[in-house]
């Protein structure tokens, strides 16, 4: 059977659950604005059943692939080549297929830290920064997050040994450390908190203290929503100087595997426009 040349090239996010995302929709603007012929779509696939969605993807002529929670470590052990960030992370969030083979990328990275210091114009140098939650999500951004030079970053989890095994895969740098949700509240407020916890997919309210922010902290969210998402709605409560959802390192990191994939970069600005009201 000849392939139609005219036919878009295929690519999708794989995750559990997915239907929330918006990445069809980023990747089909992307698209428009570039002239690239391709389609996104969505794959939901539970842990057991990974492997086979992703091999499935790439032998029915797939090109590429956006990965998202649970499944970003499971990705890294499952690829043939892993780019340097990726390798440094331990978790892979683009796939690429190239004759046959899997090539593992995560871009998560550079697009938290484009949205922190292009859009929202944070200043990260000899700050005390925290992220809530060891998975791959976190994995993504902590080393991006430490070449900032922090004066301290603050890995938590609910259970302390995830934490743990985050940072020693880190080689635990001075001022990486790791520690519980349990003891969040004997510590100060810091400048940064970034929740990389998927607790928000499904509408639970954040378990944490409010003495981790004042009003000179910003609060960041890798979750997004039309709506306030629970982090971001306690941030408020607990008078954060601000909160936002991680809408912008959604597009930013999305342009990167576009990048990725199709050797073009998108312009962002006028989709976080678009999206991000």
């Amino acid at each position: 059977m000849t392939q139609n040349p005219l036919a878009p090239d295929r690519y999708a996010l794989v995750g559990h659950p997915v239907e929330h995302s918006r990445s069809p929709l980023i990747h089909s603007l992307f698209a428009r604005q570039t002239g690239e012929n391709l389609s996104y779509e969505l794959i939901d696939a539970e842990p057991k059943s990974f492997e086979t969605a992703v091999r499935g993807f790439g032998a029915a002529g797939g090109k590429g692939l956006n990965v998202t929670v649970p499944h970003k470590e499971a990705a890294y052990e499952l690829v043939d080549e892993i780019s340097v960030p990726a390798d440094a992370a331990g978790a892979v969030n683009t796939i690429k297929f190239v004759d046959g083979r899997l090539h593992g990328e995560n871009t998560d990275g550079v697009g938290l830290m484009r949205d922190l210091v292009v859009n929202q114009h944070a200043t990260l140098p000899a700050t005390r920064m925290l992220v809530l939650g060891a998975g791959g999500a976190a994995r993504g951004i902590v080393g991006p997050l430490l070449a900032a030079n922090p004066t301290e970053l603050v890995v938590a989890n609910r259970t302390k040994e995830r934490a743990d095994e985050l940072v020693a895969h880190f080689q635990s740098p001075h001022g990486l450390r790791a520690v519980a949700f349990a003891e969040l509240a004997h510590l100060p407020a810091f400048d940064l908190v970034v929740n990389a916890t998927s607790a928000g997919l499904k509408g639970e309210a954040p378990p944490f203290p409010g003495s981790l922010v004042d009003p000179r902290t910003l609060c960041y969210d890798l979750v997004y929503s039309v709506n306030d998402t629970p982090f971001v709605k306690w941030a408020r409560d607990h008078r954060a100087g601000r909160a936002v959802q991680g809408w912008g390192m959604l597009i930013e990191q999305a342009a990167e595997s576009f990048f990725i994939w199709r050797g073009v970069r998108p312009d962002t600005k006028p989709i976080l426009k678009q999206l991000v009201r």
